[in-house]
């Protein structure tokens, strides 16, 4: 038997592990963090002498015939090793239920392949999720590169008791089961992802009918179809023990991804959300779409109504802004975590994210004030701006039993409309946008780089990075989550080499704009030439020169406010800007004052975006030999912002 965990033991986990070695560089007092406070729960148990597969073998009566599944698969020797491990394990009763439904009579009859699934789908990798970590949300990626999410509910029939569960179907029974290489967690129900592409996932969804329909009408469930790159290949010990590189003055062993896939997230209203609109049918949907982008864009209006499968058709627009290419989870459209609680400063700005969806020219923005997520919302925290209340994206734990992750992708529900109409384009997005550079290909978001879960470093190979253009000498990689950089979200992309990289950036309304840099300088960074659209951005930049340097001329000490305020007018009639008081490392002031002199903003340059253009944005290693450069975001801001008579913010 388990032995119940009393009140007195403490549990290690690998999160405050990493927390408290990371601090052990600033103060060696505070390894002691890698102990949890004591609790008393009678769902935690602790198991400290035992390997997962131990644990396992030692209730055969509890777990017997998933260890005959992980040995049919050759996994449950690895669960006996050295590691770091999350296991969810079912019960054998659940492994009853599993095989009555798929009308097996015993474990010899599942076929090898599909034990090897069930086995990978229960298992994730390199990382130990106990629920005093994860409440809700989503896990890192399982060994079948798929992930996991975790809801919870309340248990109306036992005191309200909070129930928790792996992809809404499969009850945690037992959680946090601490073992020498990890953690285990007891399921009531063996985990089933859905192997549909997310058109067919919507489609067989009772609630989603009329979004379903209209992503069959205007052929946008094509564009969602895609799913491996067969064309992409890397050598396996590119892939296990990774290349070394070195970054920021160390060196380190950049993993590759093994496999390149394409996914998609699609934000979804259910019929009824569409009913409280008096949108009944398809064709109330083509009505309501009309009605909309013939407003915001008067020019076309008429134009293409018949043919829904033209980009500029109402009804393929109201589609398309529903959609982006990348698999974005619910905590990632907006920054969320750690990241949230330590570095974001709250009460003056609220986490928030702009991404490019697939209609083009058109972006949505995401925020997360206290009370959940929501795309073009513009105020902060519970106030907001007259119109710009937006449209709430619900977790996974208000959006019912419904999986809404997919084999290529994952979908969220919203509470309301979401349209980008002449409000949301002349009002919401009337603000500066600072874009992190992991945004800015959803090759970074399918391959799981970014994060506090991902690997230090993950290289991606040139000619397989959507968005991006790079030359052979050019290195490529995604410096996971780590929050105390010196970088906005805690993470950064490393481009290294005798660089030439050209990035597609996404497309703001139309208007004056400036188009800056978020960099951070370093004496290795090297210097480079800036084109957009292949015309040069003014004399190259130095990134290895810091904010002190006579030639940027930050003054950190300013006497008064108004001395301060007079810095940075003259920084930015230099073409530079300090960087953001919204943002701090734990337990520092914010980046305007604590990392002034390594990060900052470069005004690149001011140029008019116009209606149905792209644009690119060229970075160009002018030094010979190897050089680096820390890249960290792009600002859009727009003329209404920077010149404004009261000012821009310094949020």
């Amino acid at each position: 038997m388990i032995n119940i965990i009393s009140k007195y033991t403490k549990k290690i986990t690998l999160r405050s592990c990493m927390l408290a070695i990371a601090v052990g560089s600033m103060t060696a007092s505070l390894l002691t963090a890698c102990v949890d406070n004591d609790f008393n729960d009678e769902n935690y148990y602790s198991a400290t002498k035992r390997t997962a597969a131990q644990l396992l073998s030692d209730s055969p009566e509890r777990y017997s015939k998933f260890q005959q599944i992980l040995e049919r698969a050759n996994y449950y020797n690895m669960l006996g090793t050295y590691g770091t491990y999350t296991i969810f394990a079912p019960t054998n009763e659940a492994v009853d239920k599993y095989l009555a439904e798929a009308g097996l009579r015993d474990i010899n009859e599942i076929p090898d392949a599909k034990c090897d699934t069930i086995a990978r789908t229960h298992i994730i990798n390199k990382q130990a999720c106990f629920t005093t970590d994860y409440y809700e949300g989503e896990l890192p990626m399982n060994m079948d590169d798929r992930y996991l999410v975790l809801s919870s509910d309340s248990d109306v029939n036992n005191n309200n008791q909070l129930l928790t569960f792996v992809n809404k179907r499969s009850k945690l029974v037992q959680k946090d089961d601490s073992v020498t290489n990890g953690v285990v967690h007891t399921i009531d129900r063996l985990i089933t992802p859905s192997n549909k592409f997310v058109p067919d996932l919507l489609a067989e969804d009772s609630t989603t009918t009329i979004f379903a329909k209209a992503l069959q009408v205007t052929n946008m469930c094509d564009s969602l179809t895609k799913y491996l790159d067969l064309s992409y290949f890397v050598d396996d010990d590119s892939v296990t023990i990774g290349v070394p590189i070195r970054y920021g003055n160390q060196d380190w062993k950049a993993k590759y991804p093994e496999k390149r896939y394409h996914k998609f997230t699609a934000l979804v209203e259910t019929d009824e959300v569409f009913a409280r609109n008096n949108i009944h049918s398809i064709e109330d949907l083509i009505a309501y779409a009309k009605r909309v982008y013939d407003k915001t864009f008067p020019k076309d209006a008429g134009l293409y109504d018949d043919d829904f499968t033209n980009r500029k058709n109402p009804l393929n627009r109201f589609v398309s802004y529903h959609l982006i290419d990348g698999r974005i989870g619910y905590d990632d459209l907006a920054p969320s975590g750690e990241v949230m609680k330590q570095n974001l400063i709250t009460d003056i700005a609220d986490p928030e994210a702009f991404w490019q969806t697939m209609m083009p020219g058109a972006m949505i923005r995401f925020c997360r004030p206290s009370e959940g997520l929501f795309a073009n919302r513009k105020g902060l925290g519970r106030k907001y701006y007259a119109g710009c209340k937006g449209v709430k994206v619900l977790s996974a734990s208000e959006s019912g039993s419904q999986e809404q992750g997919a084999l290529n992708g994952v979908f969220h529900y919203l509470d309301d409309i979401l349209v980008y109409d002449v409000n949301t384009r002349d009002n919401v997005l009337n603000c500066r946008m600072r874009i992190d550079g992991t945004t800015l290909s959803p090759d970074f978001w399918n391959a799981g780089a970014v994060g506090h879960t991902a690997d230090i470093l993950t290289a991606f190979k040139n000619g397989y990075i959507s968005g991006w253009k790079t030359s052979p000498e050019t290195f490529i990689g995604v410096r996971s989550e780590f929050l105390w950089m010196s970088s906005y979200l805690a993470n950064a992309i490393c481009v290294k080499g005798q660089y030439d990289v050209t990035i597609k950036i996404p497309t703001p309304p139309p208007g004056t704009y400036e188009i800056r840099l978020g960099y951070v300088a370093g004496a290795e960074r090297g210097v480079v030439q800036v084109y957009l659209n292949n015309d040069p951005c003014g004399i190259p930049i130095d990134l290895r020169v810091y904010a002190g340097d006579p030639s940027i001329g930050v003054i950190i000490d300013a006497a008064t406010e108004e001395e301060d305020l007079a810095n940075d007018k003259a920084l930015h009639n230099r073409g530079y800007m300090r960087g953001m008081d919204s943002y701090r490392k734990p337990g520092a002031t914010n980046f305007r004052v604590d990392a002034w002199a390594e990060h900052m903003r470069r005004i690149l340059t001011t140029t008019q975006i116009k209606e149905g253009e792209e644009y690119y944005l060229r970075f160009r290693q002018v030094l010979e030999g190897d050089a680096e450069w820390s890249f960290d975001y792009i600002e859009l801001c727009p003329k209404s912002v920077y010149a404004s008579p009261q000012g821009e913010d310094t949020h």
